[in-house]
């Protein structure tokens, strides 16, 4: 037996108050529920997750969705490994109180306070599950990982040549749909004109982030299709507080006030683009305020941007640089465009900005470090609910805006940490003002987006949480698809960047995931899940039978192993590539353990 696997239990009776979530088998999964339809002038519709999900039942012949109140679970013990991980409370600032393998296939969460899009979050595949042994043979190492990455996904990696292309085969072990190309290509190419022209040639099957003005010639053409992309997304101006003069609120809302965004749309954006009041996309309820002087951004007024900086001590304006990495994003379309004419734009208040582009990776590392003072970035949706936007920027889980705001962060936690939708929105509210007011970054725009596939190919599903890769098709063993950047490495875990996170999906799987082409949350390595009354225990029921890609088998340890190696700075796996591991403190809070800020 395996060294890592569980070898004794003894039984401990466990029962909860109420069953407020559980899924069964994919086919049977919940549709998603859908926010009223937006008007032609709006941004579309998407779902909101902001209750906890009905209880489902199971089909017959598939296992039972949840586990009755009676049912036993099991105290357990692992050789050499504890079976538990548990703060001694909750002043540490996360909101993870416990992780618990109870037997070998049983896994529960305790939280600190409630959060009812919990399962959205778990779902991310930033979380996705490594293989123990694995995990400890290689101590957490980014780089190591990268070499050959352990996970349960429908697909290996078997080649990644650096600069040029990934090589994925597909997984005959893999426990769910079978992938539907036996192997899949990555590559990448930053300009969008020639993603265009490989895809004319036919040297690809699909390339990701067609150029606003290439949407017409790609419909206009027959051989190709269109897959536009929901615009749940923001771009914006972020203003670092720790960087003089933007130390200064007036100086951050007279930037705040200097910028037509309605000129950056017209001339950058494809159809399908809105400009930005909020931080937060106008479909994610609770969440985006219609009322209260959060509702709307400050009016473009060059000259009350001007007596701002006037009334700050900056009569004459200052200088400062503006970095972003020339990466293409749906939320930003045309990168080095859009930086000159934010360059020209402020130009006109007195603002001297000189433009620095920077590669991807040490562009990310650098912003979340808090060394640039004013960036270029934005923000697609990990899952439908406003914590995904508000909590993981804005309550310190980087150092993007400098120092937090504690006002903010207050508001922020009391909207996130109730199931009460009245309460939360009228938090948000709050939230919506107070990020006006303290201007830690400027919401500039929800951008259209668009990928394009050959006409031939089948099964693609673009939705506002990325498309279906292992599930397409051209009818061959082989698929191209041709990104605009190279995945920075293959533990998203520790990275934030959408290369990465696509790529890994393909690697390794997550306790929950999403159906294809949105956002309802499905089963993944857990078959059921349910919670407690209160949005604070959930108990996850896992697949038996699941195998590593190298052969291990899968159990709650390697839930355990996975989870705790991010969770808690002490453990001996916590090293990934940056060290920052932003997701996790972005969804759940503070690290455990995490060392002490200098004063």
């Amino acid at each position: 037996m395996n060294s890592k696997r569980l070898i004794s239990y003894a039984s401990l009776a466990t029962a909860f108050s109420l069953m407020l979530a559980a899924c069964a088998a994919p086919a049977a999964a919940p549709a998603p529920t859908t926010a009223p339809v937006a008007a032609a002038t709006e941004a579309p519709a998407a779902p909101a997750a902001t209750e906890a999900p009905a209880a489902t039942e199971a089909p017959a012949g598939e296992a039972t969705a949840a586990m009755t109140t009676t049912e036993a679970m099991s105290e357990t013990m692992v050789t050499g490994t504890a079976t538990k991980l548990e703060s001694p409370d909750c002043d540490y600032g996360g909101n993870f109180k416990s992780i618990e393998a109870v037997d070998a296939t049983t896994v529960k969460i305790v939280l600190c306070t409630p959060d009812p899009a919990f399962p959205s979050k778990i779902a991310f595949n930033s979380f996705g599950i490594l293989d123990k042994d694995f995990l400890d043979s290689v101590g957490g190492d980014t780089a190591k990982i990268n070499e050959a990455p352990v996970g349960t996904g429908p697909y290996k990696l078997t080649e990644w040549k650096r600069g040029e292309s990934m090589t994925f085969e597909a997984n005959p072990d893999y426990f769910a749909e079978k992938p539907a190309s036996k192997t899949i290509i990555y590559r990448w190419q930053k300009e969008a004109a020639q993603r265009l022209v490989e895809l004319q040639s036919g040297t690809v099957d699909g390339i990701a982030q067609v150029a606003p003005e290439d949407f017409e010639t790609v419909e206009g053409d027959t051989n190709l299709k269109l897959y536009p992309g929901v615009a749940l997304n923001v771009f914006y101006l972020g203003l670092n507080n720790a960087k003089p003069p933007l130390d200064n609120e007036k100086v951050r809302q007279a930037i705040g006030m200097a910028i037509d965004k309605q000129r950056l749309i017209d001339n950058f954006y494809p159809a399908g683009s809105f400009v930005a009041e909020q931080f937060a996309p106008a479909t994610l309820l609770p969440g985006f305020s219609k009322e209260g002087d959060g509702a709307t951004w400050y009016k473009y007024d060059v000259e009350a941007a001007k007596k701002l900086l006037a009334d700050a001590g900056f009569p004459d304006g200052f200088e400062i640089s503006l970095s972003f990495r020339d990466v293409v994003r749906g939320y930003l379309p045309q990168p080095a465009k859009v930086a000159q004419d934010l360059q020209a734009q402020l130009a006109e208040i007195g603002v001297k900005v000189t433009i620095n582009v920077m590669e991807s990776g040490a562009f990310l590392q650098s912003v979340s470090d808090g060394n640039e003072s004013m960036f270029m970035l934005g923000w697609g949706a990990d899952y439908p609910d406003a914590t995904n936007f508000y909590d993981f920027h804005f309550t310190g889980a980087s150092k993007n805006f400098g120092a937090p705001y504690p006002d903010l962060v207050a508001a922020i936690k009391t909207a996130g940490g109730s199931a009460d939708p009245v309460v939360r929105q009228t938090a948000y509210d709050e939230v919506n003002t107070l990020v006006k007011q303290h201007v830690p970054m400027v919401p500039i725009a929800n951008g259209g987006n668009a990928n394009a596939w050959k006409a031939g190919t089948q099964n693609v599903k673009v939705g506002p949480i990325g498309q279906n890769m292992f599930q397409i098709s051209n009818g061959t063993d082989q698929l191209v698809w041709l990104k605009n950047a190279e995945p920075i490495s293959l533990w998203a875990g520790d990275e934030t960047d959408g290369e990465t996170l696509e790529a890994t999906s393909l690697l390794y799987d997550s306790l929950l995931r999403f159906e294809p082409g949105g956002v309802a949350v499905q089963p993944g390595l857990a078959e059921s899940y349910e919670a407690n009354a209160d949005l604070t225990e959930w108990t996850f029921k896992l697949r038996t039978g699941v195998k590593f890609s190298n052969g291990a088998d899968f159990d709650s340890s390697d839930v355990l192993a996975t989870l705790t190696a991010i969770w808690d700075a002490k453990n001996p796996n916590h090293k990934g590539n940056s060290g920052q591991f932003e997701y996790w403190q972005g969804f759940f809070g503070s690290l455990l353990n995490a060392p002490k800020a200098a004063p």
